[in-house]
């Protein structure tokens, strides 16, 4: 049977079908997906969950690897910098069960902070790494990465993009393997990573990438295209695909499945039956380089760009001198659609307050960062998940304290769990003084709804300990902490200006559901009424049903208002009014 499925979906069904027993996640676009769709198995089958954050969830992979399960974890390219640490042990501990780590990387940052190339850490970690170009790939390289994991006794890396991730394509669906646990038993020599030990693991990694090297020259994953041609193109993952697109039978082609390590003899042959190599890959130039190290001349980066995506016509322009189609216009300007807060944001109430008092703000990685936008524009630093706290902290103990009482950081409550609870302790324990807001919109809002350790559910929806807020941050020593509702922004203020006047750390719990959540029914709209006296305060919200017409009139577009009532406390003439 074959089945249409986007490329995370395929990632997952070639896990379940590969025997997986285990697998921890933290969410992040574009990988969410993965993790997602393995919760739709039998629980029985396969242990799913949503880890606090990266580190923790592939340390949890790796524990269940050594017991003798074949386990999984996936993350977004940043994500790869908070696994990172656990990974490079791992490669040198390898495993019992098989170990396959999925990573997808963000060309073009449609929902990122950078552009990453994940490729550098399988070969910094001395890890495997394959890269699919379609969702059949996807799920046939997910299975194979977990028999290359146990033959080889290491972590094995999927590499992923946005458009293989979220691109469709058929899939054939096959019976779940029977994979028995392999025994478990104490190995002091392979699993404990103290000096002696690691040394010797050392000499073991190094023969590892020699055997895979050679495993790669013979792999079937890595295929030639040989077409009569002069030029011969190097290529792999989406890359691939767009380049086949563009090029058809025009060029011969090297197809890598394995990207780390590279087949060093297969490249240098195919080389050498053209004329003119180019290697197109997005990002980084990995394979590139890996050619020149190897005395292979070939076209790069000196012809292609080290920015974000590649598409077929830039593709076919470079290689064979077309000339890139220009698209139809549109007969009339488009506006521009940037990201907003939806309507009946909770966060939104926050930011209006924070600019109104015209504070510092430092930012973290949510929903929460467009309150960096206009008309908000409050956020003033955004630098990953938990620097929040981290840089206010830096920021008011360079500053002082008069800057201090201008500072909050914001922060989610999924985020806070992810990195943010050691940034707080940090403060405490510095006995520095900064006002942290945490953002309790009762979800993982940014990457789809995604349940956290303070939602009281699993990801399979099942009731759970709830972490408690309030008890967490009192248990780290903060001795001032305050429950809020952002949407009384009068009473919000107040609550504001109170905390920062203080010569000591504090927090502010924003509580207001996530507007979306199904939990949550709003009811009725607001309407503008004759009292209205164009003060445009209510712009200031930045509240997408909010507009101003071509006459200076303020008016509420009823088909995007949820009725939240936000605006009806900003207008200081009370001339919004809620109609149920």
């Amino acid at each position: 049977m074959k089945k249409l499925l986007i490329g995370n979906a395929a990632v997952a069904e070639g896990a379940y079908e590969a025997g997986v027993n285990f697998v921890s996640s933290y969410p992040g676009t574009p990988s969410t997906e993965i993790t997602e769709c393995m919760a739709t198995y039998p629980k029985e089958e396969v242990f799913v969950e949503w880890a606090p954050n990266e580190k923790v969830a592939a340390e949890a992979a790796i524990g269940a690897a050594i017991a003798g399960g074949r386990a999984m974890s996936c993350c977004k390219h940043v994500g790869l910098n908070v696994m990172a640490d656990p990974i490079f042990t791992d490669s040198y501990i390898g495993v019992n069960g098989g170990a396959v780590f999925c990573v997808a990387d963000d060309p073009g940052m449609h929902s990122s902070q950078n552009e990453q190339d994940s490729r550098h850490y399988a070969k910094a970690a001395k890890v495997p790494m394959l890269e699919p170009s379609d969702s059949a790939e996807c799920k046939e390289f997910t299975k194979l990465a977990f028999d290359l994991s146990e033959k080889y006794d290491t972590p094995v890396f999927i590499r992923l993009s946005t458009r293989v991730a979220h691109s469709q394509s058929l899939v054939e669906i096959e019976p779940r393997a029977d994979v028995p646990l392999k025994p478990y038993e104490k190995n002091v020599a392979k699993n404990v990573m103290m000096p002696a030990m690691a040394i010797g693991r050392h000499v073991f990694v190094e023969e590892r990438t020699r055997a895979l090297t050679e495993y790669a020259e013979f792999s079937d994953i890595n295929t030639v295209e040989d077409n009569g041609s002069d030029i011969g193109v190097i290529t792999a993952g989406i890359s691939y695909a767009y380049a086949k697109e563009a090029l058809g039978t025009a060029v011969n082609f090297l197809k890598l499945g394995m990207v780390y390590p590279l087949p060093e003899k297969l490249i240098c042959d195919f080389a050498k039956k053209c004329k003119t190599v180019y290697v197109v890959e997005e990002l980084d130039p990995f394979i590139e380089e890996g050619c020149k190290n190897l005395g292979v001349a070939v076209h790069g980066k000196d012809v292609f760009t080290l920015l974000g995506e590649y598409t077929p016509a830039m593709i076919a322009s470079v290689i064979l001198g077309k000339a890139a189609p220009t698209g139809i216009k549109p007969q009339k300007d488009i506006p521009a659609r940037p990201p907003v807060l939806c309507p009946g944001c909770p966060h939104r109430g926050t930011f209006y307050v924070l600019k109104k008092l015209g504070l510092v703000v430092s930012g973290d990685i949510g929903c929460y960062t467009l309150g960096a936008a206009a008309p908000l524009s409050s956020v003033d630093t955004t630098i990953c998940m938990g620097a929040s706290i981290s840089a206010a902290h830096g920021m008011a103990e360079v500053r002082g304290s008069e800057f201090n009482k201008k500072l909050v950081s914001v922060i989610g409550d999924s985020t806070f769990m992810h990195s943010g609870i050691t940034a707080l302790s940090d403060i405490v324990y510095n006995k520095g003084a900064n006002t942290v807001i945490i953002l309790d919109n009762s979800i993982t809002g940014m990457t789809g709804h995604q349940d956290n350790p303070t939602t009281g559910k699993t990801i399979r929806g099942e009731a759970t300990r709830q972490v408690d807020l309030i008890k967490l941050c009192e248990g780290l020593g903060v001795e001032h902490i305050t429950v809020a509702d952002p949407f009384d922004v009068k009473g919000f203020e107040a609550v504001v200006r109170e905390e920062i006047a203080r010569d000591d750390v504090s927090v502010i719990i924003a509580q207001r559901p996530c507007a979306l959540l199904k939990s949550v029914k709003y009811s009725g709209h607001c309407e503008i009424s004759d009292a209205c006296k164009k003060c445009k305060a209510c712009m200031k919200l930045g509240c997408p049903a909010i507009s101003v017409s071509a006459k200076g009139s303020v008016r509420i577009d009823r088909t995007q208002c949820n009725g939240c009532g936000l605006c009806v406390g900003v207008c200081p003439f009370g001339a919004i009014e809620k109609k149920n």
